[in-house]
């Protein structure tokens, strides 16, 4: 008698084998839901600009015709040589090595900033604007590397935040979800902030961090983070790589949630009574990407920072 292992319709096995395959490959591909689901990797480049332009000050929302014709201006813009170029200079990095954002926000804001209404960042108080000259000052006539730049010093860079805001190239972050921290991997230009979400408190007041301590809770899918215990930066209010306070008064709170499942919400507060005259908010979105980080090989005591502390005195030996 023939064994019966073998009697199975070869269409019927097929069709089974058909149907796991095609069960495996589904679960391999499909995004995970709720919490998990703000992990990957997001992309935040954006026409949209930090500040609202003077031209746009009575127009907060674009209409879908404003905004492609914003897109269009900015890619005009964009196309053009770099600055220093049209002046017989090297310039900058020119277009090629540029990752320009081509669209405004998906919520079509006409800036990154949306309180105050104007959507400008409000004034640094006298005392702040006082220290922030003084900063200025160092960086042009520097006599050490820690007069330069954060960015330069390849210390921390104004896209890592807190806030994380948009910049002309190296646009990546990746969102790592575990049971009790959410990791922000930037690719601008090395730092990887750790969330904690298991309850803990922030650090004693006297721990401080270029980054800050972050502090996160969940609120259904929305990941809330309050950020205190910065490094008092010494007036790097913005300029050169500094965060958009860096004292030790600040306290930045962000959110992040799904609008889409490619597209993130980030949002954000920064309250600083010592640096800005009032609190002021901003939001932007992220777009889920495929691409990868690749290694920004910026590190504390490269070789550039001696070569620019040579040029900085070889310009102070020109006759004036």
């Amino acid at each position: 008698m023939p064994s019966r292992r073998f009697d199975r319709p070869p269409v019927l096995a097929a069709a089974l084998v058909l149907c796991l395959g095609a069960a495996l490959a589904a679960r391999q591909t499909a995004r995970p839901a709720g919490r998990e689901a703000l992990a990957g990797l997001w992309n935040s480049a954006t026409a949209t600009p930090l500040e609202r332009p003077a031209a746009l000050k009575d127009t907060a929302v674009f209409t879908p015709e404003q905004a492609a014709a914003w897109e269009r201006q900015i890619a005009e813009r964009n196309a053009e040589p770099a600055p220093g170029a049209a002046r017989g200079g090297t310039g900058t990095y020119n277009t090629f090595y540029r990752e320009f954002g081509t669209s405004v926000v998906k919520t079509r804001r006409t800036s990154i900033v949306t309180e105050p209404a104007d959507g400008r960042i409000p004034a640094l108080t006298p005392a702040a604007e006082a220290r922030r000259r003084l900063r200025l000052a160092r960086m042009r006539a520097q006599e050490n590397p820690e007069d330069l730049g954060l960015q330069d010093q390849c210390v921390t860079f104004s896209t890592a935040g807190p806030p994380l805001l948009p910049y002309s190239y190296n646009s990546n972050y990746q969102l790592v979800v575990t049971p009790d921290a959410v990791v922000v991997h930037a690719e601008m230009i090395h730092e990887a902030r750790v969330i904690h979400t298991d309850g803990r408190p922030h650090l004693p007041a006297h721990v401080r961090q270029w980054t800050g301590d972050s502090i996160g809770r969940w609120e259904g899918a929305t990941l809330v983070v309050d950020t205190t215990n910065f490094i008092d930066g010494g007036g790097y209010y913005g300029d050169a790589g500094g965060n958009f306070a860096f004292d030790a008064h600040l306290h930045v709170v962000e959110r992040f949630r799904l609008l889409d499942a490619d597209t993130l919400l980030y949002q954000f507060q920064i309250d600083d009574p010592t640096a800005y005259v009032q609190p002021w908010k901003g939001e932007l979105t992220m777009t889920r990407t495929a691409e990868r980080i690749y290694e920004y090989a910026c590190h504390e005591g490269n070789y550039s920072l001696e070569n620019m502390l040579r040029g900085t005195r070889a310009t102070e030996r020109k006759p004036q």
